[in-house]
């Protein structure tokens, strides 16, 4: 059984074709520039050359078309025929409360996907428009939806309740949601297998740290607390968002910059963050080269970044009344030994004690803490596609 995977952005889409047999990625590959100029696909099939598929990609359904295209090409393609995909899993970044698992995709589940897109109107519209696409170009095909927030629907309400009056959450559903739910799911479940114990009885911090990161404690499997809240905006510093801060520097600044809401929405979302410290850029490898050659608000951005991963491991820790792993996920947490160990330093009260030998390693499973280390640290390249592809295997069958 052949599922492809589907992760729909605003303006471009990523895709694997995955053989559930072995779980082997057949195909793989992103279209960009979706309703701009100039748009491409980059595609790969497994032991055969990339691609770059040039033409102009008018809407998501021209990209999936394309994508679809590519692979059944006779060259370049992984399939004979569109008929080998058994079933399509997508990726929806807001479930909203209505899911707590995967679902099948029906009309009722569409229904309330649109209601969703309030919530997430930067991502669930795009995720919509990849399933209404698939429905027209490969019709009869079962349909997967595979939600950012249902992992975290296990957290008591102790801890998505915001104190706010309790009315407002009942009129708008304002709480806390948490998002990179496949990925804390996926690398929970592999920390346990390298573990050797059942995820039943382990407490385990999960870092996904990248442009976008989060924090989860998961608790014998299930996630009973999360970093982001609302929105993707609350929790760890960010690429270019900010993280935690009090919420009347909402309205002071609003005052005094007399700015819109949106206007510092914007602000909030895309000009701060690591990037908004230190004044060079979103992307941690350059700041960490600005830090080496002597930038001291790009070690100040590192240090403000550091520090907030680690205070949420510590809470996280109080909060499962203990700890047994710190996993390391997504592209800073599997790439930067720098930052693995950075926020590990002066968490050996835990029990933690990294092993510079082993922590000098980038995208590959590993136990990064020394053999007499209480609590482990690992090191897990996260498998999203994988996820979203066996939830939809599961479903379908």
């Amino acid at each position: 059984m052949k599922v492809l995977v589907l992760n729909c952005g605003s303006s471009s889409l990523k895709y694997q074709l995955i053989n559930m047999e072995n779980e082997e990625v057949l195909a793989k590959g992103i279209a960009e520039r979706i309703g701009i100029e100039d748009g491409f696909v980059k595609h790969e099939t497994t032991g055969k050359d990339k691609v770059v598929i040039n033409e102009t990609l008018g809407n998501h359904k021209d990209a999936i078309r394309i994508v679809l295209e590519a692979l059944v090409d006779p060259n370049h393609g992984a399939i004979k025929s569109m008929d080998e995909i058994s079933a399509v899993g997508h990726r929806v970044v807001h479930g909203g409360e209505k899911f707590s698992g995967s679902i099948l995709i029906t009309e009722e589940v569409k229904a309330t996907l649109e209601e969703c897109s309030e919530l997430a109107p930067l991502h669930n519209p795009p995720n919509l428009m990849g399933i209404y696409a698939c429905e027209e170009i490969l019709p009869g095909v079962p349909m997967v939806g595979v939600f950012d927030t249902a992992f975290h629907q296990t957290m008591p309400k102790s801890s998505y309740l915001y104190a706010l009056p309790y009315e407002l959450y009942e009129k708008y559903s304002i709480r806390r949601y948490g998002f990179h739910g496949t990925s804390h799911k996926y690398v929970a479940n592999v920390a346990a297998e390298m573990l050797g114990k059942s995820l039943e009885e382990l407490k385990i911090v999960t870092c996904h740290l990248g442009n976008g990161a989060s924090v989860a404690a998961v608790d014998g499997g299930k996630s009973v607390d999360t970093s982001m809240g609302f929105t993707p905006l609350e929790g760890l510093v960010m690429g270019t968002r900010c993280g935690d801060m009090d919420p009347a520097i909402t309205t002071y600044l609003m005052e005094k910059e007399n700015i819109s809401s949106s206007e510092l929405n914007n602000i909030m979302n895309k000009k701060s963050g690591v990037l908004g410290i230190s004044g060079v850029s979103s992307d941690f490898r350059d700041i960490e080269q600005a830090a080496a050659e002597g930038n001291e608000r790009a070690n100040l951005a590192l240090e403000v970044y550091y520090k907030r991963v680690k205070k949420y491991i510590g809470a996280y820790a109080a909060i499962m009344g203990g700890l047994d792993a710190v996993v390391f996920t997504a592209g800073l947490g599997e790439n930067s030994k720098e930052c693995r160990e950075a926020v590990c330093k002066g968490l050996e009260f835990l029990g933690i004690n990294i092993s510079p030998e082993k922590n000098d390693v980038r995208g590959e499973r590993r136990i990064v803490t020394t053999d007499d280390s209480k609590t482990k640290v690992l090191l897990i390249p996260t498998n999203e596609e994988l996820m979203i592809a066996r939830d939809t295997l599961a479903l379908v069958k």
